[in-house]
C-alpha cells in the first residue's frame, strides 16, 4: 500500500497516541533534548516545543502534506478551539526549536535503538558503511547565502545543495551518526567529524572517494578495533613489507606533507594490509586496517567490500520512498534546513527499528531484507490508526506489525542480478549544442 493510499484512507486526530507509543520515541527524550539546549514550553503556548519535535519527523513521516496541514491534522495546537494556524505561526515555532534540539534527539534515540538491535558481527566486528549524499534545497535568498552549488564544465546547478555523509549499520540501515554542510565542504572533511562517534569492534566501508590516510589513520586510532576497508587508489605508491600469500601483502602507505601540515600529530607513514581479488575477469585492490591474516581470513574480506552498496540503498530509500522523490527539501532558512535533515534522518530511524522488531520474528532473515518501501507504508499506516483506537489496545497495536512481517520479505535474496550494468544515456529535454570550433590544420 502507498503512502497516499494510507492517508486517504484514514486522517490524524492528535498526537497524544503518538507521544504513548513509548516503545518508538519516549517523551523523556524529547524532554532531556529541550532541556539540554535551553528550549521548553515556559506557558502553554498554541505550538508546545514538544509537539513541534514530532512535527518535524512527521514533515518526514508524511511529505504529502504541507507543514501548516500537518499541525492541523496532528492537532498540537493549544488551545482546542483555535482550527487553524498562521503560517508565520509555524515558522516561529520551528525556529524556536532550532536544529540541535532534534540532532540530539537524534542521538539519543539511535543509542538507544542500536543497544537494543544485536547487530550481526564478522569475525566479532559489526559492519559499517560510511557514504556521502547532496540534498536540494528551495532557492530562497537565505539559502543561496549559506549553501552553495555544485557545478560542472558546462553549467552550474540550479538550486543551492547541502552535502552529507552518513555512517550506517549495514544489515539494519539503522544510522549512527551524519555530518553536513554546503556542498562546498568536501566528503573526507564531514566524514572526520564522525570518527570521534565510530562504534568500538566495527569494520567501516568506505568509498573509494575516501582514499585519505590521515582520515583512515584517524579512524583506526580512535578508539578499540575500529578497522576499515576500501579500494586501492588508482596509482597508490606503496612499499611492501612482507607477503602472507600469494594476494595476500603487509604493505607501507606514506602520507603526503599537506595532510601531515593540516594534522602533525599524523604519523610519516601507516601500515595496511593489501588483498587482490580476480572478480570476473577483473583485478580487485582492497585496502584494509585488518592486520592479522589468521583472525580475518583473506577470503572474506575482499567480498565483504559487495555490501557497501547498503549504505546507497539507504540513501534511495530516504529520498525516494520516504520523500516520495520530492526534488528539493521543504524549508526556506538555513537552520530549519539542517532541522528538516536531523528530522527525516530521525523518522528514517524510527521506520528502520520497527523493521529490525519485525526482523526478529523471523528466522535468519536480517531488516535489510525486508522490503522498506512496503514495510514502511504499513508502519505509518498503523500510525494513521493509532487515534482511532483507545489506549488500552495500543500495545496491541505495537507489536501487531512483527506478525505481518513475513509479507514484507524481499523476493529473490541471495540471487545473482540478472541483468549487467550498462551506463544509460541521460535524458536531457534540450538539445544540445554543437560545437563550432575550428580545426586547423
Amino acid at each position: 500500500m502507498l503512502l497516499s493510499d494510507a492517508l486517504a484512507r484514514t486522517s490524524l486526530n492528535r498526537t497524544t497516541e503518538f507521544q504513548s507509543l513509548n516503545e518508538i520515541l519516549s517523551p523523556d527524550i524529547i524532554e532531556a533534548a529541550l532541556a539540554s539546549n535551553q528550549v521548553a514550553t515556559l506557558r502553554r503556548r498554541k505550538l508546545p516545543m514538544d509537539a513541534m519535535v514530532w512535527a518535524v519527523i512527521g514533515m518526514a513521516l508524511f511529505r504529502g502534506e504541507s507543514v501548516r496541514q500537518l499541525i492541523t491534522k496532528l492537532d498540537i495546537m493549544l488551545p482546542n478551539d483555535v482550527g487553524f494556524v498562521a503560517r508565520s505561526a509555524v515558522t516561529q515555532a520551528r525556529q524556536k526549536l532550532g536544529s540541535a534540539v532534534v540532532q540530539d534527539v537524534f542521538q539519543m534515540t539511535q543509542q538507544h535503538w542500536h543497544q537494543q538491535a544485536e547487530h550481526p558481527h564478522w569475525c566479532g566486528l559489526n559492519l559499517y558503511g560510511l557514504d556521502g549524499v547532496v540534498w536540494r534545497t528551495p532557492d530562497s535568498n537565505e539559502n543561496k547565502q549559506t549553501f552553495s552549488r555544485t557545478a560542472n564544465q558546462h553549467h552550474e546547478a540550479a538550486y543551492p545543495q547541502v552535502r552529507m555523509v552518513c555512517l550506517m549499520e549495514l544489515s539494519s540501515h539503522l544510522l549512527v551518526d551524519s555530518a553536513f554542510d554546503s556542498a562546498s565542504v568536501g566528503e573526507v572533511t564531514l566524514a572526520s567529524q564522525l570518527s570521534a562517534n565510530v562504534p568500538d569492534q566495527s569494520l567501516t566501508l568506505f568509498d573509494r572517494g575516501f582514499y585519505s590516510l590521515g582520515l583512515l589513520h584517524e579512524w583506526h586510532q580512535g578508539g578499540s578495533e575500529r578497522h576499515w576497508l576500501l579500494p586501492l587508489r588508482k596509482g597508490a605508491q606503496y612499499e611492501v613489507i612482507r607477503k602472507f600469500g600469494r594476494q595476500d601483502t603487509l604493505v607501507r602507505l606514506t602520507l603526503t606533507p599537506q595532510s601531515r601540515k593540516k594534522n602533525p600529530a599524523l604519523p610519516e607513514q601507516i601500515e595496511a594490509r593489501l588483498l587482490t581479488k580476480t572478480i570476473k575477469g577483473k583485478e580487485r585492490q582492497i585496502l584494509t586496517s585488518l592486520l592479522d591474516p589468521m583472525k580475518y581470513p583473506a577470503s572474506d574480506i575482499v567480498d565483504l567490500y559487495s555490501h557497501r552498496w547498503e549504505i546507497e540503498m539507504g540513501y534511495r530509500e530516504m529520498k525516494q520512498y520516504l520523500l516520495e522523490s520530492r526534488f528539493t527539501l521543504r524549508s526556506q532558512l538555513p537552520e530549519l534546513v539542517r532541522q528538516e535533515l536531523w528530522g527525516i534522518l530521525l523518522a528514517y530511524n524510527l521506520l528502520r527499528y520497527k523493521m529490525i522488531l519485525m526482523a526478529k520474528s523471523l528466522d535468519g532473515i536480517y531488516p535489510c531484507q525486508l522490503s522498506f518501501r512496503e514495510a514502511s507504508s504499513y508502519i505509518i499506516f498503523k500510525l494513521c490508526q493509532l487515534p482511532m483506537t483507545s489506549p488500552g489496545n495500543v500495545p496491541a497495536q505495537v507489536f501487531e506489525p512483527e506478525k505481518q512481517a513475513k509479507q514484507f520479505i524481499l523476493d529473490g535474496i541471495g540471487r545473482e542480478r540478472c541483468y549487467p550494468r550498462v551506463l544509460k544515456c541521460s535524458k536531457n529535454g534540450y538539445p544540445v549544442r554543437k560545437s563550432n570550433a575550428v580545426h586547423l590544420k
